[in-house]
């Protein structure tokens, strides 16, 4: 589900929370991984993306045609994401040279075409193919990795969670996914930690 900052996401036998990833590449490392990530998987089928896509900030709305071949692709550039946004997190500027060659290679195909219709509405030329909706998702990661926003790639302070971000708050200070979540959680230890019952 789609928010008016961020996406709702459900752990696995929790509540759900609100999730801001700052940024439409970094919001797609939501749908799974590699890995520990692997039990959050959401994309196993084209229709899976197909059907993910209209609640990510690329505005595309159900307009997307995802073939076999853009899931695999989308898969490839979702790993390279997840090693370079991880990497930027940790402080490192030691990204692998075939990472970035992945997201070079997605950000090189046409994004979509915005067009307007006769009620001046903005849209997107249709249809809208999976290799489109992944450059637009390249080009923004580009953008990220390539500019000042780079020192800005978070990864939770929380225990446990992997979940990364672009901290868009004004001091740079955020440290958690979701305040909901990870930042109730280290406010509960911490007040048993100086409370501890007796």
């Amino acid at each position: 589900m789609t928010l008016a900052n961020g996406m709702e996401l459900t752990a696995p036998g929790r509540r759900s929370f609100r999730f801001d990833a700052g940024t439409l590449c970094l919001e797609l490392l939501v749908t799974g991984g590699e890995g520990e990530l692997a039990r959050w998987e959401r994309l196993h089928t084209p229709g899976d993306l197909a059907a993910w896509i209209p609640h990510s900030r690329a505005g595309l709305g159900d307009l997307v045609q995802v073939s076999a071949g853009d899931l695999a692709a989308t898969l490839r550039l979702r790993a390279a994401l997840q090693r370079l946004a991880a990497t930027a997190a940790s402080g490192s500027r030691a990204f692998s040279a075939a990472d970035l060659a992945t997201l070079n290679e997605a950000a090189a195909a046409p994004p979509p075409a915005p067009v307007i219709g006769p009620a001046l509405e903005r849209s997107w030329a249709s249809p809208v193919t999976g290799a489109q909706f992944l450059s637009a998702v390249a080009r923004d990661a580009v953008e990220v990795f390539g500019g000042p926003a780079l020192d800005r790639i978070r990864m939770c302070g929380g225990e446990r969670c992997a979940l990364l971000f672009l901290d868009t708050s004004r001091p740079g200070a955020r440290r958690w996914c979701s305040m909901e979540r990870c930042g109730n959680r280290h406010k509960l230890r911490t007040r048993r930690d100086r409370h501890p019952a007796g």
